[in-house]
């Protein structure tokens, strides 16, 4: 039996490469508010080690990944005058196929992001 798995990655669009050292936090939303289910960082491919949930763990249900991309470009660019505009990036969705495989990039500049389901 296949089993789901959710997993991402950051890109610097500004710079063009992958966004490392990126920290990335993944919520479970319930009524209650929610639990954390992942913290990590992505590697110098911008991508997480291993998936951010995947087997057992992976359920149906709504979901937030939060980004914390102003850290980074802080670092990337060196400005330690102004901070970036963008801080903390939340993307909240909902993972309705239990089999399925979510993956939900960032792509980001310090003023701008964008993201999509991806494969």
């Amino acid at each position: 039996m296949m089993m789901g798995r959710l997993s991402t990655h950051v890109l610097d669009t500004m710079q063009g490469r992958p966004a490392a050292d990126v920290r990335v936090e993944l919520f479970r939303l319930d009524d209650n508010g929610g639990e954390t289910v992942a913290v990590t960082r992505t590697n110098s491919d911008g991508r997480t080690a291993e998936p951010l949930m995947h087997g057992p763990n992976f359920r149906i249900g709504a979901y937030e990944l939060r980004f914390h991309i102003g850290e980074y470009f802080q670092r990337a660019t060196r400005n330690e005058a102004a901070p970036p505009f963008l801080d903390v990036v939340p993307i909240r969705f909902r993972i309705s196929e239990p089999q399925g495989h979510y993956h939900v990039p960032l792509l980001a500049t310090p003023w701008s992001y964008a993201t999509y389901r991806g494969s």
